[in-house]
């Protein structure tokens, strides 16, 4: 006992050096560009920073980062889920490639993969002809943008949820299934409560990254004014232009939506934290009442 009573006084200096160097490098690159892209936002007063975000051009972009957000996110959700599910209970030939495919996103650099869509889709590209015959546009339109924005995004939620299903293991399901329940009943009643925090955590990081992506849609999107472009280039181009209350104000909106994620992030953590202690699984029993339901109907 008295030994380690000694081996923690003798770590106690270097945990407050740790949370020291912890602090101070949060401050460094955390507090301090959040605290000066607020007051240069600030710099001019509250008129003139709701005058520039009232912009017209600036409500576009405003509009289009929302519709592409509504686009990628529920289809990164409902690949995640199939992903995670498909690799979490069955094993295939292939499974270690799809792994891989999942992480490209996160290895290959958003410039890249953005010029991966104009040589598949542009005027010169793959596909640019046949798409120029059928009057379909996808580079510097706003299906290009969504395409980019799912490609960068998607890794998010099949990430959080494969581990997620993987630990769970199949015995819940499998008793479900043997009392009658199909495979969606079995997915809802199920596997869906036990995977909503994570599958929650992976809708708001990628939001997140959706909302604020540059590279992949930069490449893709053509700096159309009022067109094509989104939060993070509309910041660009008011900071090229020297326009900086402008730019700052608009960047502001970034820094709200990075704030509140992580707000968010850590409610669901601690919800998630106190669901498990406070109720642990009664797999025989959700099982049952699960089969019950079913046969009742």
């Amino acid at each position: 006992m008295s030994h380690t009573n000694q081996s923690q006084r003798a770590t106690h200096p270097t945990a407050w050096l740790m949370i020291a160097l912890s602090l101070v490098f949060l401050g460094l690159f955390l507090i301090v560009p959040l605290i000066a892209v607020f007051s240069e936002a600030l710099k001019g007063g509250v008129g003139a920073f709701l005058s520039a975000i009232d912009e017209p051009e600036t409500m576009a972009a405003i509009r289009l980062t929302l519709l592409v957000a509504v686009i990628a996110v529920p289809l990164n959700a409902i690949f995640g889920v199939a992903a995670a599910w498909v690799i979490a209970k069955y094993q295939f030939r292939g499974k270690n490639l799809l792994l891989t495919l999942i992480d490209l996103p996160l290895a290959v650099s958003p410039v890249i993969s953005g010029f991966l869509f104009v040589l598949l889709f542009g005027s010169q590209g793959l596909l640019g002809p046949w798409l120029a015959e059928h009057d379909l546009k996808i580079i510097f339109a706003v299906p290009g943008i969504v395409l980019a924005t799912v490609f960068v995004t998607f890794p998010y939620v099949a990430r959080e949820l494969i581990p997620a299903m993987q630990s769970l293991g199949n015995d819940e399901e499998e008793a479900a299934i043997s009392l009658g329940a199909n495979g969606w009943q079995t997915f809802y009643r199920v596997t869906l409560p036990n995977i909503k925090w994570g599958l929650l955590y992976g809708v708001i990081l990628c939001n997140a990254r959706a909302m604020g992506e540059f590279g992949a849609v930069s490449v893709v999107s053509g700096h159309i004014r009022g067109l094509t472009n989104t939060i993070p280039l509309q910041v660009e181009i008011l900071y090229n232009e020297y326009n900086f209350v402008a730019a700052f104000s608009v960047a502001t909106l970034l820094a709200i939506l990075a704030i509140v994620t992580l707000i968010v992030k850590s409610i669901m953590e601690w919800k998630a934290e106190r669901q498990t202690i406070e109720q642990e699984p009664d797999m025989i029993v959700r099982a049952y009442e699960t089969g019950g339901s079913i046969h009742g109907h």
